[in-house]
């Protein structure tokens, strides 16, 4: 019930947002504010089961941008696959192509991790949250397999959160936000 309120409430938020970003005389820059304000508000929450969830709502497949000149089934390394796909949210896109230097909360950005003969293996997400985890650019992690259940590590610990492995790595290009694919700042 609570989980349904809080959606409702979401989608009046946005209704809202939206609305006034329609009003005759404002500035393109209000409402692209206004826009990334209602992609923010109307976010997942921090678990692998509500970011699937946001996924395929989404249908971010469909409705979502890729990588700017990455396309489909780019070669990809371990752990993530040997082909991958990028998608970014409105968020994620809008900081990418206008030239941030890191990611604002709200940006998410999921990989789809492909076998060498194009099978999806996993959707690995990133999902950057205001004040979530400080010591990591507060970046938010998950892994599910195909089926949309969330991996497990060899200790039975499901993949999502704050976790080790990911943050271990991605620590590497922390002056990047913690990305590996692309250059943050040069306006894709």
């Amino acid at each position: 019930m609570i989980h349904r309120l809080s959606r409702l409430v979401a989608v009046a938020v946005g209704l809202a947002v939206v609305t006034t970003a329609c009003r005759p005389g404002d500035g393109e820059e209000a409402a692209e504010t206004e826009a990334a304000t209602a992609a923010t508000v109307s976010a997942p929450d921090t678990t692998g089961a509500a970011i699937w969830a946001h996924l395929q709502e989404s249908d971010y497949e469909a409705n979502w941008q890729m990588w700017p000149d990455k396309g489909s089934f780019y070669t990809g390394n371990q752990p993530h696959g040997m082909l991958l796909t990028t998608y970014l949210n409105d968020v994620a896109y809008q900081a990418l192509t206008g030239g941030a230097t890191e990611m604002p909360a709200g940006a998410i950005i999921v990989k789809q991790n492909y076998m060498p003969d194009s099978t999806l293996a996993a959707v690995t997400t990133m999902f950057k949250v205001a004040g979530y985890n400080a010591d990591h650019n507060d970046w938010f992690f998950t892994k599910h397999l195909a089926s949309g259940e969330l991996d497990k590590a060899p200790n039975g610990m499901e993949l999502e959160g704050r976790l080790p492995g990911c943050q271990n790595c991605h620590v590497g290009v922390q002056a990047n936000d913690y990305l590996y694919t692309g250059q943050l700042g040069a306006g894709n």
